[in-house]
């Protein structure tokens, strides 16, 4: 497939973003638990809500650069009983606002008890807010690697790794970027995070692997035959019936060298897995090297996608990309 720069910016940006949400309530959590220090309200859960929200409008705001009649797109949500493209256009927007309202009750400190657990422990709005957030937020990294793993005919990605992966490598870009953000707004917690995001960038470079394994070893289910459905033993294909490109050659081939697509794969596993979880394991001691571990990984997931969208061969090519 040809990759579009839209897309890519809206998976990765929204991804990072909904993965720091997600360390942030996990810090949150482990300090109701007495199991880290409690934080400023405003100063951190406030302040970095607001920087999830900026990477999710930011996504937001790149996926308009995909639509044709961007005036039109709240029509996305309206088949949402069979669309996945349409769940998430509702599940995005949904996020987003509760992801608000997290960062508001902070802001205000809305603390005030709803009701207690049996260890006596009181649990304010903030929670809840989180809680629901939480669940919102893995829901929207279903729906967005549900785009792609319900798309039969492209086998690359219609495997439950998809979404494995989706939501691996979203949670990993954004524990580092919780890393960076707390080695300036609390120290104390920068450790925390950037050991969860180790943790996380491991699986995401397992799961990732095994898509790629996987995918090596596919079989095309079409062919030439199938592709312009002639049973015929012997098809000699000298030209695709166009004197110039068309949208099938443009649209559904990405056009690159079999040496480029040799040498995307190292470099964004580079970049995206191993240079970020030796940034981390540096930033324990030296808590600069960890907005440079966020940089470099979010270069290498723009790879890595780039290099997803690619690698899916769309059953059409098996005619044209060989005359394209």
């Amino acid at each position: 497939m040809r990759p579009a720069f839209s897309v890519i910016f809206l998976t990765t940006l929204i991804g990072a973003g909904q993965g720091l949400f997600l360390a942030l309530y996990t810090g949150q959590l482990y300090a109701f638990f007495d199991l880290l220090p409690a934080q400023d309200s405003r100063s951190y859960y406030a302040a970095g809500s607001v920087l999830a929200l900026a990477f999710l409008c930011a996504g937001l705001i790149a996926s308009f650069f995909h639509l044709g009649h961007p005036e039109r797109a709240w029509r996305a949500a309206a088949q949402w009983r069979a669309s996945w493209l349409s769940r998430e256009v509702i599940a995005l927007p949904a996020f987003m606002g509760m992801v608000l309202l997290y960062g508001c009750a902070h802001w205000f400190c809305w603390h005030a008890p709803l009701f207690e657990l049996p260890g006596g422990r009181a649990v304010d709005p903030t929670l809840i807010l989180g809680a629901l957030a939480t669940l919102l937020g893995f829901a929207l990294f279903g729906c967005t690697a549900m785009v792609y793993a319900s798309l039969r005919f492209l086998q690359e990605w219609h495997t439950p790794l998809t979404v494995i992966n989706y939501t691996l490598l979203g949670g990993a870009s954004g524990f580092v970027l919780a890393a960076a953000f707390s080695a300036l707004a609390a120290p104390q917690l920068s450790g925390f995070h950037a050991g969860w995001a180790m943790i996380l960038t491991l699986l995401a470079l397992a799961g990732r692997t095994a898509s790629l394994l996987r995918n090596a070893r596919l079989k095309p289910k079409s062919s030439v035959r199938t592709a312009i459905g002639i049973k015929h033993p012997r098809i000699a294909q000298i030209a695709q019936g166009a004197m110039g490109g068309s949208f099938n050659t443009r649209e559904f081939f990405h056009g690159r060298s079999t040496a480029f697509m040799r040498a995307i794969k190292p470099a964004f596993l580079i970049l995206a897995f191993f240079v970020p979880l030796a940034l981390l394991a540096g930033g324990m001691t030296a808590p600069f090297l960890l907005p440079v571990a966020f940089i470099l990984q979010y270069a290498g997931l723009l790879a890595e996608r780039w290099f997803f969208f690619a690698e899916a061969n769309h059953p059409q090519n098996h005619y044209y990309r060989k005359v394209s």
